[in-house]
């Protein structure tokens, strides 16, 4: 079996993890958790490209740069989960699967954190686990799309 391609998104604030909100966020950093996920991708037979922007065309333009490259999409969106209706239909327009993670439990949080603009074109979500969140995504993702090929 070919190895399986996925693109792990991180959106605006990401770059901060470690030292942003550590009592919401944890004090595990980006770099942390793109290694776990390289560590984990490797064992499911997997590649993974790792992007982080605080832009939202940043993030459009990736998703739209997928097709054809990538067998699946990874995304923590961050804030622009309940704000950008632009990556949302990126990645309806694309339809490559995708799994949306979370490190905190966003219906636990503010009001306005509770809708995600992404959870209609997800193949699912994921959150509340901090780190953790971005590996149990990337493991079912792999599975999904394994199974599907």
């Amino acid at each position: 079996m070919s190895s399986l391609s996925i693109l792990v998104l991180h959106g605006p604030n990401l770059n901060l993890l470690g030292q942003r909100e550590p009592g919401i966020y944890g004090t595990v950093t980006l770099e942390s958790i793109n290694q776990q996920l390289l560590s984990l991708a490797e064992k499911l037979d997997c590649k993974i490209v790792a992007h982080q922007s605080n832009h939202e065309g940043s993030l459009v333009d990736a998703i739209q740069g997928a097709l054809g490259h990538h067998d699946g999409i990874l995304i923590n969106a961050a804030a622009y989960t309940h704000t950008s209706i632009a990556i949302r239909d990126a990645l309806a327009a694309i339809a490559i699967p995708t799994v949306e993670v979370h490190l905190s439990n966003i219906y636990r949080r503010e009001d306005f954190r509770h809708h995600s603009y992404l959870a209609s074109v997800a193949i699912g979500q994921i959150s509340g686990f901090g780190a953790q969140s971005y590996t149990l995504g990337l493991r079912a993702l792999a599975q999904h799309l394994q199974t599907q090929t």
